[in-house]
């Protein structure tokens, strides 16, 4: 669509130089002016007939006024008026000609200078059926591509566009910034995490190579980075290696607290693989005391109340981060993954000008499997 644009623009900027030359040739006169008398001659022709038909008069008279008529003819003539149009038609087409190529050679010659030839188009519609929200992060990260491109070695800005990158499910656009600023900025235990989780999602949750690499060197940097023994004893399970992976997540919940975000997820997994998780801590208060003495159809439900309890006070107060993280947390333990979805979908909404705290639920949507 931009080029029929460009095309319009390129005619009427052509057409702005060329019709004075049009005007010019008519002025000049030339065969368009000799027509013209030649027309003329022939109206009074009709004329004098039609009145020596009606007796107006004489024929003598009418002899003479055609060759009146004629004189005028002749007289008006220019018999060198022909020769210099001829040439001047074709010095007004070679500058046509010229104006048009000039007029585009120029135009397409600031475009590639200044425009951006490559950079992909934004549809209309997508554009105005976007969230204001989302539109306003493409913009931006529009800007930073394109600044990126213009400069190559700013590795602050490829840690800025990554996470935005891992938002909008674009994982190896990610890896590949973390790539650049570990290569630009130096090797950190985040950045080698990052890259490693984000090789890990674009396999679709498969821990590859290059990624469990990058987890290595998390590791080698900062030996308790929970995140980075998380994905190598996920490596473990995926190769078949139960017992590797029952090692690394029950020295991972040791050393760590029991009520970690990631922690429930882990005794999940090593009960999955047959092993004894670590103990989880007793009740916390009377009431939860109460509760884990119950019957198991009356525990299920007042946990369930419990958990309504707490979505019904978030959707009074929509500020509370932990909250929000436990709630998540709560429907996917209770194998309700499409409430879970609803709720981390609610709480980045609420929770949208607080980068941390999205940050945090994008974590756990990770952890849990809900998605990016």
């Amino acid at each position: 669509m931009i080029w029929l644009v460009f095309a319009f623009l390129t005619a009427a900027a052509a057409m702005s130089v060329l019709a004075p030359l049009a005007r010019a040739g008519r002025r000049t006169g030339g065969l368009s002016r000799r027509d013209a008398d030649l027309d003329f001659y022939n109206a009074e022709l009709a004329g004098i007939a039609r009145d020596l038909e009606r007796n107006l008069i004489s024929p003598a008279d009418a002899e003479s006024a055609k060759a009146e008529a004629a004189r005028r003819l002749i007289g008006g003539a220019d018999p060198q008026a022909k020769a210099p149009e001829a040439g001047s038609r074709v010095a007004r087409s070679v500058a046509a000609l010229a104006s048009i190529v000039v007029l585009g050679a120029v135009g397409l010659g600031l475009y590639g200078y200044l425009g951006q030839p490559a950079f992909p188009d934004q549809p209309l519609m997508a554009r105005k059926t976007a969230p204001p929200d989302r539109m306003d992060m493409m913009a931006a990260v529009a800007k930073i591509e394109a600044h990126l491109e213009r400069n190559p070695d700013d590795g602050q800005g490829r840690d800025i566009i990554a996470p935005v990158y891992m938002r909008l499910g674009r994982y190896t656009d990610a890896a590949d910034a973390w790539g650049h600023a570990i290569r630009i900025l130096g090797s950190t235990p985040q950045r080698e995490t990052w890259r490693g989780e984000a090789l890990t999602m674009a396999a679709q949750g498969k821990v590859t190579p290059d990624a469990l690499a990058a987890f290595q060197r998390a590791l080698a940097l900062e030996p308790s980075a929970p995140q980075a023994r998380f994905y190598v004893g996920l490596a473990a399970e995926q190769d078949a290696d139960a017992p590797r992976a029952i090692d690394v997540w029950s020295k991972l919940l040791a050393d760590y607290p029991p009520d970690a975000p990631w922690a429930e997820m882990v005794r999940q997994r090593l009960t999955a693989l047959g092993a004894a998780p670590a103990a989880q801590p007793g009740p916390a208060s009377p009431a939860g005391e109460a509760i884990a003495a119950m019957p198991g159809a009356e525990r299920d439900a007042a946990i369930r109340a419990m958990v309504d309890g707490l979505a019904a006070r978030l959707a009074q107060n929509g500020g509370d981060e932990e909250g929000w993280l436990r709630l998540v947390r709560a429907y996917s333990v209770l194998k309700e993954p499409a409430k879970a979805q609803a709720a981390l979908a609610d709480a980045r909404r609420e929770l949208a000008q607080t980068p941390a705290a999205l940050d945090r639920l994008d974590a756990l949507a990770r952890e849990l499997g809900l998605g990016s």
